[in-house]
Formats: C-alpha cells, sequence, structure tokens
C-alpha cells in the first residue's frame, strides 16, 4: 500500500512496488544466484578451502599451550602499554597460585599457633599482638590480609612493580617464600618434638 503523498494529481505512482518474495522471474543479480546456489564458481575457485583440523577442537592442547606459551606481547611496544589496564579475564595458573598461597597462608598460622603453644614467638609485632588476643583474630587478621594483598596482586598481574618485575612474577616468589617458611617451621617442630 502506498501512502497518499506518493501519488500524484494524476494518480501516477512515485514509488515502485516491492518484487514478492516469491516471484520467481528471472533475475541478473550475481549475488541472489550465489545464495541461490545456481551461479557458476569462478576458475581457480576450490570448493572448500578450510582445513580438515579445526584448532577450536583441541580444547587441552589450547589450554596447556596458552598457560604456558601465551601469545600476548611480553614487553610493551607503545608507550601506552606500560601503564596499569584492567583485565576481566585472568590466566589460569594465576588461580593456582592463589590457591596455593591461601593454603599455605593456612598451613603458616596453624603451625605457628602450635609453635607458639610449644613456646616459639612470634616474630611479626602486628600479628604477635593479634596472637596473644586471640587464635580466631589472628587467624583472621592473617587470611584477611593475606587474601586481599592476593586479590591485588592478581588484578595487578600484567603491571610492573616498580617498573622492573611483574607482579605475577611476584606471586610465584611469594609462594616460593611460603613454601620454604612451611618447611623451616616443620623442621622446627621436630626440633622442639625431638
Amino acid at each position: 500500500m502506498t501512502h497518499r503523498a506518493c501519488l500524484g494529481h494524476q494518480r501516477d505512482w512515485i514509488v515502485a512496488g516491492m518484487k514478492r518474495a516469491g516471484d520467481s522471474r528471472h533475475t541478473n543479480d550475481w549475488a541472489t544466484r550465489q545464495l541461490q546456489g545456481t551461479a557458476a564458481r569462478p576458475p581457480g575457485w576450490a570448493a572448500e578451502r578450510r582445513e580438515r583440523s579445526d584448532r577450536r577442537r583441541r580444547v587441552w592442547w589450547s589450554l596447556w599451550y596458552g598457560s604456558f606459551l601465551p601469545r600476548r606481547r611480553r614487553p610493551p611496544r607503545r608507550l601506552d602499554d606500560s601503564r596499569f589496564h584492567y583485565l576481566d579475564w585472568y590466566s589460569a595458573h594465576l588461580l593456582a597460585v592463589s590457591v596455593g598461597i591461601l593454603v599455605l597462608s593456612a598451613t603458616d598460622a596453624f603451625l605457628t599457633g602450635i609453635l607458639v603453644l610449644s613456646g616459639a614467638h612470634e616474630l611479626n609485632p602486628v600479628m604477635s599482638a593479634a596472637l596473644y588476643r586471640g587464635v580466631a583474630i589472628f587467624t583472621a587478621l592473617k587470611m584477611g590480609i593475606t587474601g586481599v594483598s592476593i586479590v591485588l596482586m592478581v588484578v595487578l598481574a600484567r603491571y610492573r612493580f616498580m617498573r622492573l618485575i611483574r607482579v605475577e612474577l611476584l606471586m610465584y616468589a611469594v609462594l616460593l617464600i611460603y613454601i620454604w617458611l612451611i618447611g623451616h617451621e616443620i623442621s622446627m617442630l621436630k626440633a622442639a618434638g625431638g
């Protein structure tokens, strides 16, 4: 239906009517023929150009390769890349390091409590004051500080601390320090017990 404004004084149609969808008259439009599957292919046109092995089907290989050899740029190529940029997707290995630090921190709190009962002293003055106020306060403060620190380190994982070392590598350093600390506390327990 055409609007009255499109009609002239002599009722000449200004707007041409549209073709109907079922109109199967011969078209000379190459795109229409290609969509219908009747267009002739140009010479040298391969039937299927995609490779048979789809890289999206190799899920485990992608996870393994992407975790250890990511394709993102390591050093920034542009000056703007050295500033902080918030990410909403983080590497899977950061989760493993974060969980490892939290578990070792809880183990450290448990072993510290046992060592203090055996006669040892807490060297950290803040934690020492919290420990002598109560074990629950000590544990809550230790896990709270550790949890907040880990969240901040994960958010800043791609940032360079003092423009020298990536925070991601500092997380690995904290994990190694906690492993050493747990080993030292176990050796102190063995010395105190034997």
